[in-house]
């Protein structure tokens, strides 16, 4: 059944909320909803004290690793993190406290998925631990091609006007020649436990999210999934259960009271959860 997950998403060692398309390795033009001086152990113990699970811990960069480890050591087995994970420092998480590693951009060099890279993090930790990020950008018919992990699709595969995304990695600032479409989720769910996917186009912005996307996870990911992006009050919590069947589980960041917004209480998710 659909649930509220939390977030505590760090940049620069602090816990904020960021417009996720206005991320840059410069960090020039960063567009920042929420900033906080409250540590990111405070969070992560809210959450434990609520019993709400399978928060994720997000290091937006480097210089967050301190932070991302408090957090887990609040709240053992009760977080996800991800940020710079790597097959090298994958257990290193888990060892402190995390219930499993988020990894993108690593599996993903040169817009390509390496196979030896997924396979060497699921002996690391195995794939119980592991949650693959497949956050996206919405993309035109034509402008991108990808049906298939290892070869380019057909174009005309492509064509007419049903929705495409395609996965975003670094930060989502690089848009990649692969695709969200079933055969890729049915190929990757063999070597995760979770999926977790950001519509970075709406990521931070509160002004709705993909219901194309939440319906496409819901009728075609063949493991439990997250979705993130633009959600903005307790109604969208409703609304993912409804359009997704109970199947998909919902990450709200910035429209909730706790980082600073006036869309959605922490203690109505809470209760939806309770329910």
């Amino acid at each position: 059944m659909t649930k509220f997950r939390p977030c505590i998403d760090l940049h620069d060692g602090k816990v904020k909320q960021i417009v996720g398309s206005s991320l840059s390795d410069s960090g020039a033009g960063l567009k920042t909803n929420f900033e906080t001086d409250r540590s990111s152990a405070w969070f992560a113990e809210l959450y434990k004290k609520d019993g709400i699970k399978g928060g994720h811990v997000i290091m937006l960069g480097k210089g967050n690793e301190e932070a991302a480890k408090a957090a887990l050591a609040a709240y053992p087995g009760g977080l996800q993190v991800g940020g710079g994970i790597s097959a090298a420092n994958a257990k290193e998480y888990i060892d402190a406290g995390a219930s499993h590693v988020i990894v993108t951009s690593w599996i993903f060099p040169d817009g390509k998925l390496n196979r030896t890279r997924l396979d060497e993090l699921v002996k690391a930790i195995g794939k119980e631990r592991l949650v693959l990020d497949l956050s996206c950008k919405r993309t035109h018919s034509g402008e991108l091609c990808g049906e298939r992990l290892n070869s380019c699709g057909n174009h005309s595969d492509f064509s007419g006007n049903r929705p495409q995304w395609n996965i975003a990695t670094n930060r989502w600032q690089t848009l990649i020649d692969i695709q969200i479409t079933e055969a890729n989720l049915e190929d990757l769910a063999h070597s995760c436990d979770e999926f977790l996917i950001h519509a970075a186009d709406v990521e931070g912005k509160q002004q709705g999210m993909d219901d194309e996307l939440i319906k496409f996870l819901a009728a075609h990911s063949p493991i439990p999934a997250t979705y993130a992006g633009g959600a903005k009050s307790l109604e969208d919590l409703v609304h993912v259960k409804e359009i997704s069947g109970g199947k998909i589980d919902l990450t709200i960041g910035s429209a909730l009271d706790l980082f600073g917004g006036k869309g959605v209480k922490y203690d109505d998710c809470v209760k939806f959860n309770q329910a």
